[in-house]
């Protein structure tokens, strides 16, 4: 299956992430996910040969992102 064929109701609630899913469920390239996974604003695991994202950290890194989205406007109105 390829990933055109992916949508985050398609994809299974569960603990690990394979990045091809992280991708879909963030709305981000494959690039911009594995930059995130350097920079370590991703967490992530290996299994093997796999890379799979936890389900907490894609919680945590869209926490991030708000807490940077809030931080930026209350930067803009001060």
């Amino acid at each position: 299956m390829t990933i055109e064929h992916f949508t985050a109701a398609a994809i299974p609630n569960r603990l690990l992430y394979p990045v091809k899913e992280a991708m879909v469920l963030l709305s981000m390239s494959r690039s911009t996910i594995y930059e995130q996974l350097r920079t370590g604003r991703l967490r992530s695991v290996t299994q093997g040969a796999s890379r799979l994202v936890p389900a907490i950290a894609l919680n945590e890194y869209i926490e991030l992102l708000e807490k940077e989205a809030k931080e930026a406007a209350d930067g803009e109105a001060a």
